[in-house]
């Protein structure tokens, strides 16, 4: 290095040199005063906020924890089962705490745990629906360490997992407000309040991971996942902004073990809003209904449809005399453009539709014989049992409730299936099907049907019809979970 200086100073001059040497030296020292600003920063912005503390003092008074108290008839021999609400498309994701007695096993009290807020100083508390489903006595346990007994349970549904509920304060109860949560962007800060594992009053912070989430767990899927610790007794606890407004009720995670692994759900404001106003007017839900199962237009149908790439919902069937078939909507029609909302895919329509003002002409864009249409239908009613969604997969009902589906790539990793475990992956149960019934969920891995090896779909189904043909009454499937935990599963078969 010496010898190298020593050239370039006898070569060009000892001044160029030292000057050549001062302008390095500094352009290095702004260099590491930029890099020292860009790594403050960096530091700075992986901290997240200083404190939220501030926030929090003035949002914690109205968060409670929700006690439930429930009868259930028991059983003569063996460990007592899990309570919890059967019919929540949510059970898969939340156990809540329970504790079980009763002499000879023939009726239990169930008690359960879990979150709330305060959306009115009168005494109106939002939670989830599987939070309260099913009990005979609520009680609401506030910051203060006082109790108040819910009167009345002004609503609840189940479709989107949210609950309204009445108590009677003696004084105005602290509340929090909505905030508009479709100005949401992947990466803003949040904070869950909530009942963790019976830790009241517990805090946790995280960013918004995404927007949009459908996880499967029913026909309106809109959620926003959060890296806030959630875990069990959160459910139906709030997720604040940093304005310390409510953009999202939390409702569900995804953990092999139980805990949180920094993928929580929450159902968003603005379709918590228009879901509580309904529950708090009429008792109940009032959605839209078209009339229509839809389904997703894939690369292989674009063409033939007349769009460039893959778009819309694909109106598989129309149900009779529904809005739909008035308006001559049918069957091959592709739904482009609902009320001014672009489809871009089937799982836009139903939540649409959904949101939808019953009595309410809508406008559509409909593609039929690769011309567009446009239609308008008066918006009906969404009956009790009918809905607007997905096509029924005709194999489902031959498969027990079950929607499966090849173990590839993207699965594995959205399910966080461990490398070791091969198989077909459940992506769908139906609500009180065989399958739901025996608590196979969205995630677990067939891994053998009747001790053979299974890999593709087909591989069930023709186990399945082998045992049917058999005459046995039921399947044995082996299953395992994300982590390659193994349990055995005999599936009534009819």
């Amino acid at each position: 290095m010496m010898g190298a200086r020593e050239t370039m100073s006898g070569r060009y001059g000892g001044s160029w040199a030292r000057r050549l040497r001062n302008t390095l030296t500094a352009i290095a020292a702004g260099t590491v005063l930029n890099l020292a600003a860009l790594l403050g920063a960096g530091m700075a912005f992986a901290r997240g906020p200083v404190s939220v503390a501030d926030i929090a003092e003035g949002l914690q008074e109205a968060v409670v924890n929700i006690s439930t108290t429930q009868t259930i008839e028991g059983r003569d021999e063996g460990p007592p089962v899990r309570k919890g609400p059967k019919s929540s498309p949510f059970e898969e994701f939340f156990d809540d705490f329970f504790d079980e007695e009763g002499p000879d096993g023939k009726l239990r009290k169930v008690n359960s745990l879990g979150s709330g807020f305060v959306i009115d100083p009168s005494g109106l508390i939002v939670t989830n629906s599987h939070v309260i489903e099913g009990a005979d006595e609520i009680i609401v346990n506030f910051t203060d360490g006082s109790k108040l007994k819910v009167v009345k349970i002004l609503g609840h549904d189940p479709k989107t997992d949210l609950a309204l509920l009445q108590v009677q304060p003696t004084k105005p109860l602290k509340a929090v407000s909505f905030g508009n949560s479709s100005v949401l962007r992947v990466g803003d800060w949040v904070m869950a309040i909530g009942n963790p594992f019976g830790l009241g009053g517990s805090l946790t912070v995280g960013v918004v991971s995404a927007t949009k989430r459908d996880i499967n767990a029913g026909p309106y899927d809109d959620f926003i996942q959060t890296d806030a610790a959630i875990n069990r007794g959160n459910s139906g606890g709030p997720l604040f902004n940093m304005e310390g407004e409510v953009i999202g009720v939390n409702t569900a995670i995804i953990s092999p073990t139980g805990g949180s692994i920094g993928i929580g759900f929450a159902v968003p404001s603005n379709t918590a809003v228009r879901v509580l106003n309904q529950l708090k007017e009429y008792g109940e839900t009032r959605r839209g209904w078209l009339g229509v199962h839809v389904q997703n237009v894939t690369d292989e149908m674009a063409s033939t449809l007349g769009l460039d790439a893959p778009q819309g919902a694909l109106v598989a069937s129309v149900t009779p005399d529904g809005p739909a078939a008035n308006v001559g909507i049918k069957p091959r029609d592709v739904i482009l453009d609902f009320g001014g909302q672009t489809i871009r895919s089937m799982r836009d329509l139903p939540r649409a539709v959904a949101a939808g003002t019953v009595g309410m002409d809508v406008p559509l864009k409909v593609l039929r014989d690769g011309e567009i249409v446009d239609v308008i239908v008066e918006l009906g009613r969404l009956p009790k049992d009918e809905k607007d969604g997905p096509a029924p997969d005709e194999r489902q009902g031959e498969l027990l409730g079950l929607t499966i589906e090849p173990l590839t790539h993207a699965l594995r990793d959205r399910f966080r299936i461990s490398g070791k475990v091969e198989g077909v992956v459940v992506t769908g149960v139906a609500p009180g099907s065989p399958a739901a019934k025996k608590h196979i969920k969205v995630g677990d891995v067939i891994v053998e049907v009747t001790q053979e090896a299974v890999r593709q779909p087909d591989d069930v189904l023709a186990r399945l019809r082998a045992v049917r043909k058999s005459g046995r009454r039921r399947i044995l499937f082996l299953l395992a979970d994300a982590e390659g935990e193994l349990r055995f599963v005999a599936v009534p078969i009819g």
